[in-house]
């Protein structure tokens, strides 16, 4: 298995070509407001990691052009053993799903606090189109966990002599429910109360995603980061003035596990076949530098992004 994080422990295969195909079928251009989902600007610019780092590892970074994010692991309050539990970093595709689904409870309700116990069950049923077993909701839930815990800093540069630097978390506030049989321990939130910080930029840089093709592309990591770059981006690209991105900053935004060059153009080249199946309108294609960007609409109208007031 590659970047490609299953979340079923499938590799490609039918389950993945009948996502692809039955988002395609449907008018992903078609806005109904349950079909929404919203990622913020900074995690469609920069990512999570793709596999575990393992636990030696406590803080990530991601640079992409004047956008920096560090994200540093955390620690969560044990009751029961009156300590202290380090957690994890973020990682994989469901870290990348809970983090939209937070995004867009948020954004639906007009309100910080998302109760993540039902409404996390049920948007895991949706995307998976199928009722989640109890090891696939737990991986879930050590996700919502990881990032619960996690503090963020994020990065701006504005010119080459003045920069901006936010530290701050994505959740202030979290409940922990603890199961008693021992076996089945793990931490996890129960009750998320998004930091005001990240809600204030969330409200003012919420990318609106449609559901059906995260759906679509939920098995992998690099498509669900290339479906929200390309949500962000192309529908800022002057008309008339395409935007060449070289294959090196290419690989550094999505490909640095890859040693080879070669290799990453092959599988970027297959993630975007992948994501142009659920962005149909995307204006893009290869050169031999690099991928041309050219002026699109975005996948869903920013018209349509409805916040209600708390």
């Amino acid at each position: 298995m590659d970047e490609d994080q299953a979340l079923t422990g499938e590799g490609p295969g039918e389950r993945k070509r009948r996502r692809l195909l039955d988002a395609a079928a449907a008018s992903v251009t078609v806005v109904d407001p349950e079909i929404l989902a919203f990622q913020h600007s900074i995690f469609c610019q920069t990512g999570l990691p793709y596999r575990n780092p393992g636990p030696e590892v406590r803080e990530w970074e991601r640079i992409n052009g004047g956008a920096s994010l560090i994200v540093s692991a955390g620690k969560a309050f044990d009751p029961a053993n009156k300590r202290w539990v380090q957690l994890g970093l973020p990682y994989g595709p469901k870290s990348r799903l809970v983090l939209i689904h937070l995004n867009t409870e948020a954004i639906r309700t007009g309100s910080p606090v998302v109760p993540v116990e039902d409404s996390l069950t049920a948007f895991v049923r949706r995307l998976l189109r199928y009722a989640p077993n109890g090891l696939e909701i737990r991986q879930f839930k050590d996700q919502l966990g990881a990032l619960a815990a996690s503090n963020i800093r994020i990065g701006f540069a504005r010119s080459e002599e003045r920069a901006t630097t936010v530290n701050t978390q994505i959740v202030e506030q979290f409940d922990v429910w603890l199961p008693k049989d021992e076996r089945q321990r793990v931490l996890w939130p129960t009750t998320i109360v998004l930091s005001p910080s990240y809600f204030a930029s969330l409200k003012d840089h919420a990318v609106p995603l449609d559901e059906r093709a995260v759906a679509a592309l939920a098995t992998s990591c690099m498509a669900l980061d290339v479906y929200c770059w390309l949500a962000q981006r192309l529908h800022r690209v002057p008309s008339g003035q395409p935007l060449l991105v070289p294959w090196p900053a290419l690989k550094l935004q999505f490909g640095w596990h890859y040693d080879r060059m070669d290799n990453f153009k092959v599988r970027m080249r297959q993630v975007l076949a992948e994501v142009r199946t659920q962005y149909p309108d995307a204006r893009l294609e290869f050169e031999t530098r690099g991928l041309l960007l050219r002026h699109s609409p975005p996948p869903v109208r920013p018209r349509t992004v409805p916040v209600p007031k708390p």
